[in-house]
């Protein structure tokens, strides 16, 4: 007989398998930062730095304040634990997950390594020979290197990028080249596969496509704890149907079983491992690529939120502000802001907040609750992030913005 499970309990097995619901460890060392890494199966990256990158920000959700350093040291120095690859969009992954993603690939238009040897004669090997001798490199400093005739722009693709530009991206997609590290001005800076990687890890055999997509969908069904194969596919953008199978195997193997959640229409499975807490005393501001917010629908069917975000909406349609981060407390997302890190003044400044009350949910904590939490957890990201106040704008819009105010006075 299959079970049933309530709404709530699926989202506390959510929460409990995104780690958002353990205590935050007093102080943070390089065990907790890669062990999260590994629960979570990813880091999304992306260059807005409006609050703080991406990547920074889930691990800050489950940790607490923790010296970003740490994640630099995990990524670029030996022994590495993190590596960036193509995962659910450029990621940072555990290097043991690194061969899982080599096969897949981008595929963008204009990145046709056959295209290009055409319209630039031996610039793919000359950029390949030239990070070999002297990477790790820029993109910049890669294109200093390279031939003028090499270094034209690229018949207007992607963000106008040069010829070699698109060369380093090609070799990246083919999994011949990856980041050593991100510099300051966060580039990536190029090396060879083979020198980034450990040992242990560069002697692995490629595995066989179904065997990579079974591993990365094991890892997604443990990050999620419980989910549908839309669920479990988007995390490391795969195929449904090489998804579908994977579950199969995985019902087979008895990880994952079939269950029922209230409300759904859709087939549901449980991670065998996935705790069922009774309680959940989360308190989070959830980035806009956490992974608990990666898949929408799954979002919205969970926590009753329909989240857009704002940075690639056209100002007069965004609904969460520019980078609004939803607000977890306990099992509910039970409001939102609208942040950004204001360096030049020292404050984090909040530039909207609104309650988010799914309709017909009984349990909501209450706007007084929901505030004094709020405020709290905006503090402690402050200090985080060497602000030396929280600050709710004068033109903040929002029902939650002047009550925050009062609190935070």
């Amino acid at each position: 007989m299959t079970r049933t499970l309530s709404l709530t309990q699926a989202r506390r097995i959510a929460i409990a398998a995104q780690g958002l619901d353990r205590p935050r460890p007093p102080v943070v060392v390089m065990r907790h930062v890669s062990g999260t890494v590994e629960r979570l199966g990813l880091l999304q990256i992306d260059s807005v730095n409006v609050l703080a990158r991406a990547h920074l920000l889930p691990l800050f959700a489950r940790l607490g304040p923790y010296d970003t350093a740490l994640v630099d040291r995990a990524a670029g120095r030996a022994p590495r634990r993190i590596v960036e690859a193509w995962a659910h969009e450029a990621s940072f992954v555990p290097v043991t997950t690194f061969p899982l993603v080599a096969w897949t690939r981008r595929r963008w238009a204009g990145m046709d390594p056959v295209a290009l040897e055409e319209r630039h004669p031996g610039l793919l090997r000359a950029v390949r020979d030239i990070v070999a001798e002297r990477g790790p490199l820029t993109s910049r400093a890669v294109e200093a290197y390279v031939e003028d005739h090499h270094a034209q722009r690229s018949d207007g693709w992607g963000w106008r990028w040069s010829a070699a530009k698109v060369a380093l991206e090609t070799l990246f997609d083919a999994g011949e080249l990856t980041a050593a590290r991100r510099n300051a001005q966060f580039e990536r800076v190029y090396d060879l596969t083979e020198r980034v990687l450990p040992p242990h890890v560069r002697s692995l055999s490629p595995p066989a496509p179904e065997d990579a997509t079974r591993e990365l969908i094991r890892i997604a069904a443990r990050a999620h704890g419980i989910g549908t194969v839309r669920c479990f596919a988007d995390y490391f953008r795969l195929g449904s149907r090489a998804t579908q199978q994977a579950v199969t195997e995985l019902v087979d193997s008895g990880e994952l079983v079939p269950v029922t959640v209230t409300g759904w229409d859709r087939p549901t499975w449980l991670h065998v491992g996935a705790r069922v807490p009774r309680r959940t005393a989360a308190r989070a501001l959830l980035a806009p690529f956490d992974p608990l917010v990666f898949e929408r629908r799954r979002l919205l069917e969970l926590f009753g939120m329909h989240y857009r975000i704002g940075i690639y909406t056209p100002a007069d349609r965004r609904t969460h502000g520019y980078y609004g981060l939803p607000f977890l407390l306990g099992d509910q997302l039970v409001g939102w802001v609208d942040l950004k890190h204001d360096r030049r003044a020292g404050r984090l400044l909040v530039r909207s907040a609104v309650a988010e009350q799914p309709a017909g949910r009984s349990t909501w904590p209450g706007r007084a609750v929901v505030v004094g939490e709020l405020a709290a957890e905006l503090t402690t990201m402050a200090t985080w992030l060497g602000a030396d106040a929280v600050v709710v704008a004068d033109d903040a819009g929002g029902d939650l913005a002047r009550p925050l105010r009062a609190e935070l006075d």
